[in-house]
């Protein structure tokens, strides 16, 4: 048999290491409900407002950019490229850095799909923020015929990868609804649940099949597992608590069944 694997722990609350914390589980009612509230995990409207500060001053950019490229604006202690490509760069870390902000506070004040437009539109900002920050400014290069040549083709160029990074930050690839983060935490109410550095899903197990290979395991709620970005729960650790109604990430779920194919053949 497999040595069980010896974990180091982080906890959510501290950010620190800490000794293998005791097992938590809070025991619901029929309903699902906890006599204990999930600790607070952040300030959703003050991560917003940070977003949107980080997005204004992208935007600045881009316009200085655009002033900078038609000639509009004329700024003589550095070469026009120069300065066109530091705006853009500057305005991709904005994007991005906005972008993260924005998704942090979606996992902690998420939209409900109740309203699908407003659902969309909260887990698309940072796609959409970063379509207006470079796209208009490849409109003006491409359409300005005044405009040498090589300065256009390295604009548009810089501008066009800037564009595809930020986009690709924006996505936020796990969205989670206002249903699903209040259903998963009405069925595990303030059960101690463990996350991976880089995983996607949290686990109810520390001694889950899918972390043999992980080395530090951070701890908390499933709200604060939420708001770090792990939005499903695994689909071994769902099966081996007979879990319903709590979303699970489904390429997990696939590989869960092809495992226990696997391990009932062998039997």
């Amino acid at each position: 048999m497999a040595e069980k694997k010896q974990h180091t722990y982080v906890s959510a609350d501290t950010n620190k290491p800490t000794s293998k914390p005791k097992a938590k589980k809070t025991t619901t009612t029929p309903s699902g409900k906890t006599a204990k509230e999930a600790a607070p995990v952040g300030n959703a409207t003050a991560f917003r407002v940070a977003a949107v500060g980080l997005w204004i001053v992208a935007i600045v950019c881009e316009i200085l950019a655009v002033l900078l490229f038609t000639g509009k604006l004329n700024w003589t202690f550095m070469n026009t490229l120069t300065l066109i490509i530091i705006l853009l760069v500057v305005d991709l870390a904005c994007v991005i850095a906005g972008a993260q902000f924005w998704k942090k506070a979606n996992h902690i004040d998420p939209a409900s799909e109740k309203n699908p437009l407003k659902f969309w539109l909260w887990n698309n900002m940072g796609v959409i923020v970063c379509a207006f920050a470079f796209i208009p400014f490849i409109i003006f290069a491409l359409t300005d015929k005044n405009a040498d040549k090589q300065t256009k083709t390295i604009a548009v160029i810089a501008a066009a990868v800037a564009l595809l990074i930020g986009g690709a930050a924006g996505i936020d690839y796990h969205p989670v609804s206002q249903e699903q983060k209040q259903e998963a935490m009405s069925v595990l109410g303030d059960e101690q649940v463990y996350w991976t550095t880089f995983g996607k899903v949290y686990h109810t197990h520390d001694d889950c099949q899918a972390l043999n290979n992980s080395d530090a395991l951070t701890y908390g709620n499933v709200e604060q597992a939420i708001a770090a970005h792990r939005t499903r729960l695994c689909a071994f650790c769902a099966k081996r608590d007979d879990i319903t109604g709590v979303a699970t990430d489904k390429a997990v779920d696939e590989i869960g069944e092809i495992v226990q194919d696997a391990v009932d053949d062998a039997a």
